[in-house]
């Protein structure tokens, strides 16, 4: 009887559910969107209980589309989007409040006061990260300081907190496992990367109780079987936050390689081995994954604003009707003629770290069409994937020779050539663009022995197309120059408030 693995792929817009075989081919996918909320401008949020309810369904529906039984499911791999925080009480089960999201913005005053009080430098050599809004610490803070009752319930061991993958993973299993895995933990702003322990004058600093933590586990090991929503058990075996899932779904295994998740945001991750470096040049240290006893970390770029720019020409501006609209639309033009969109909607990522930055169309003249601004919005992602691979290659003293691409955006071939010719250098496309789901279920099949190794695994990695530089270097230092005034104009106009 043939045996799979489920990957839960829980994003930031939908929860999907995919069965991958033996070969690491997907077998069958399901996937459901979700809620966005937005109460005040800049803050995003979730309903915990929806996205575990379209998970649950998702799951059970890629199990059925694949027509097997659930007895074929030798191991779950969950990936999801981190830092996004969910506190909820242990003895109800019940979130205190929605998800805070990681896109949310609303402590961005008192990250900027840690910063000016001198604290960015403690948190960083700790954590690898710097201190933002967009990681997990902050949010916690925010809930037990503004929800009523809140830091009581907390103070009385009552509430637990957790990032996604520990909201799933508790629903699963009835709350009989309060868990994470190292790469999440490395999201929250309050892990010790080199202890791989939870930091106690970090909790002091951010006066969160330790008892709301989940226990940090590897990567890839059995942490318990489903309870919910199966009719019988499944082993859950593999946890990675989404964007290391996806570098180790594009089997970056080797010091040096890097990749690029094309998703609502950008993600560059690469590989540096089994010490951690610190950045000069704003990007963040993270834990890869653990595998047994051997650990991985890696530099990461992150940019807020990716493929959700095309979302915001579809529902905002109107000006498609589909995502993959753009495509035909910014097609039209030979290029942006001069238009730059800085897409700054929840300030900018690496590596300028610019929390109060907004989004900014310059270069508009009275010929600028829908096109333009398309076009514009489509190189606006190649242009931050080219800043943060700069930073990326400063850091790690290493020559970058192909950037391993994924993620939704990775089907528009304009948007890969552009990106090559402006990081003139080669942009490879896998077969299989599912790399962040992969992941998971790759780290699930070695946890429960599905794969053997990870060389195993590293032999069905498979080339679906490479696109080369096709335009010169002095072309592409012109276009740079024009992004990097367009970025400086989207900085002056946030400073002046």
């Amino acid at each position: 009887m043939k045996k799979y693995i489920l990957a839960f792929d829980q994003g930031t817009t939908s929860s999907r559910a995919i069965v991958f075989d033996h070969d690491g081919l997907p077998v069958a996918t399901a996937q459901k969107e979700f809620t966005q909320i937005y109460p005040k401008p800049g803050w995003v949020e979730h309903d915990p209980d929806e996205i575990w309810s379209t998970q649950a369904a998702v799951g059970m529906e890629a199990i059925f589309r694949a027509g097997v039984g659930v007895h074929q499911i030798v191991g779950i791999g969950i990936t999801n989007q981190r830092e996004t925080t969910v506190v909820w009480d242990r003895k109800t089960g019940r979130p205190v409040y929605n998800a805070i999201v990681w896109q949310d913005r609303r402590t961005a005053d008192f990250c900027d006061q840690m910063k000016k009080e001198g604290h960015g430098q403690m948190i960083l050599n700790k954590t690898g990260l710097i201190p933002d809004a967009y990681f997990s610490a902050t949010k916690i803070k925010w809930i037990l300081d503004h929800v009523e009752g809140a830091r009581k319930l907390a103070v009385k061991g009552r509430l637990a907190f957790g990032t996604i993958d520990s909201w799933l993973i508790w629903n699963l299993t009835r709350g009989k496992l309060h868990v994470t895995d190292v790469s999440n933990a490395s999201r929250t702003m309050l892990f010790n990367i080199h202890t791989l322990q939870w930091d106690t004058e970090l909790l002091d600093f951010f006066d969160i109780p330790a008892s709301m933590l989940p226990e940090v586990r590897s990567s890839s090991e059995v942490y318990g079987k489903t309870v919910e929503p199966f009719p019988s058990p499944i082993p859950i075996s593999g946890i990675a936050g989404d964007q290391q899932a996806a570098l180790f779904g594009q089997m970056c295994i080797e010091p040096g390689m890097v990749k690029n998740t094309y998703g609502t945001g950008c993600f560059m991750m690469m590989n540096i081995g089994d010490k951690p470096i610190e950045s000069k040049s704003q990007l963040l240290t993270t834990v890869a994954w653990k595998i047994g006893n051997d650990v991985t970390y890696a530099l990461e770029g992150s940019i807020f604003i990716g493929g959700a720019v095309v979302q915001w020409l579809r529902d905002s501006l109107g000006v498609i009707i589909q995502s993959n609209d753009v495509e035909k639309l910014a097609a039209k033009v030979k290029d942006s003629e001069g238009v730059y969109f800085v897409p700054a909607f929840a300030g900018l990522g690496a590596p300028y770290w610019d929390q109060h930055a907004r989004g900014t169309l310059t270069g508009i003249t009275r010929g600028s069409t829908d096109a333009h601004i398309a076009r514009a919005a489509v190189d606006s992602i190649a242009y931050q994937t080219y800043d943060v691979l700069l930073a990326m290659q400063k850091d790690s003293g290493v020559t970058i020779r192909e950037l391993r691409v994924d993620g939704g955006a990775t089907v528009n071939n304009s948007l890969l050539q552009f990106q090559a010719d402006l990081l003139q250098t080669d942009v490879v496309r896998p077969k299989i663009t599912e790399t962040t789901a992969l992941g998971a279920a790759y780290l699930a099949g070695l946890g429960v022995g599905y794969w053997s190794d990870i060389h195993d695994i590293s032999q069905q990695w498979q080339l679906d197309r490479t696109f080369s530089p096709g335009i010169p270097i002095s072309e592409t230092t012109t276009l740079i120059k024009g992004w990097h005034r367009a970025v400086r104009a989207a900085i002056a106009w946030a400073a002046e408030e």
